[in-house]
């Protein structure tokens, strides 16, 4: 099976990074911790005109989907240019509705998916694959939470939600929805339609943590590049140049595993559950393992908040828990060599 991208997946990809790079995203990743989300809605509204925000819905609902390929090259350029906002959540509480909708509840989805395509509605998702915690409730037009068990699970529209916590990613803002809200579906449909939207979460996520890395190598290789230490650029030093690769190494290893799932999840095929969670597992892993040789070959100005290198370590660290931690995707991961 072939997982190269074709010359239109790839443009696509090309002018979401120029779009991006032009943008001064630090900048807007800081003020978006502080709780100033002007900088960051404006590139929400960029990335909606691109079209992100169709792929994850069917044409019914004003989206041009599912296209998971397509959604794993944007979110491969959300992470390497560390937008900021609730960007998986977003994806995820697509998928719940429209598959709800397929369901027969198709109310919320009218509501509420159309919005989101345009661009005109920022979502976010609390689900069990994701905890109690809604990413950046402050910032969304919509808090939907998923509460209840097998039979009763319940989908809400949250009506409030508690103080925002800042994660180990400062602009990952987490808030307790509040579980009182107005009900919009409920019954085993709920369940199901839960566990489709983590599944797209958890690919999403894979692809951010994908671009992640690639900014952490990239800026680390021409740091390496700059810095002169016993008279030589430390990047001619043979213990960098081995980890620099073995990052490299990691990061090439998983994008095939990020590709093969979008193809599974493309085909709904039976097997995509374990497929996603192995490519989460490899591209977060990866992630962390760039981020950690980013670190040392930094020294210690890659642990200062002023350093612009520290809003990507930090990204590294969260994602690799958000929407599946690395032991549960290797569970389910092994599914593969039992079917």
């Amino acid at each position: 099976m072939r997982f190269a991208l074709d010359a239109e997946q790839m443009t696509f990809g090309r002018s979401l990074d120029r779009m991006f790079a032009a943008a001064d995203t630090p900048s807007a990743v800081r003020a978006w911790a502080r709780g100033e989300h002007g900088p960051g809605r404006v590139l929400w509204r960029r990335a909606a005109d691109a079209g992100v925000f169709t792929l994850a819905a069917p044409g019914a609902f004003g989206g041009v989907g599912p296209l998971p390929v397509e959604l794993g090259v944007a979110f491969v350029e959300f992470g390497r240019h560390c937008v900021p906002g609730p960007l998986v959540e977003t994806v995820a509480a697509t998928a719940l509705l429209t598959r709800l909708a397929a369901a027969g509840e198709a109310a919320p989805a009218k509501e509420w998916v159309p919005r989101v395509c345009a661009g005109q509605a920022r979502v976010t998702l609390a689900a069990p694959a994701a905890g109690p915690y809604a990413l950046d409730a402050d910032a969304a037009d919509a808090v939907f939470v998923v509460t209840g068990g097998e039979e009763s699970a319940v989908l809400r529209l949250a009506s409030g939600h508690g103080p925002v916590r800042p994660s180990v990613d400062p602009a990952r803002r987490l808030a307790l929805p509040a579980v009182d809200g107005e009900p919009l579906a409920a019954g085993p449909a709920v369940r199901e339609a839960a566990a489709h939207a983590g599944l797209w979460a958890a690919f999403a996520t894979a692809a951010q943590a994908l671009g992640v890395g690639h900014a952490l190598l990239d800026r680390t290789v021409a740091h390496a590049g700059r810095r002169v230490q016993f008279g030589a650029v430390i990047g001619s030093f043979q213990a960098v140049k081995h980890r620099l690769a073995d990052a490299l190494i990691g990061l090439e290893f998983a994008r095939p595993l990020l590709y093969g799932a979008a193809v599974a999840l493309a085909a709904d095929s039976p097997g995509a559950r374990a497929e996603v969670a192995a490519a989460k597992a490899a591209a977060c892993d990866a992630a962390y393992a760039a981020a950690r040789t980013a670190l040392q070959v930094h020294g210690a100005i890659g642990y200062t908040s002023e350093y612009d290198l520290s809003l990507w370590l930090g990204k590294a660290r969260a994602l690799r828990q958000a929407w599946g931690a690395p032991e549960d995707c290797r569970r389910a991961a092994l599914e593969l060599f039992h079917q």
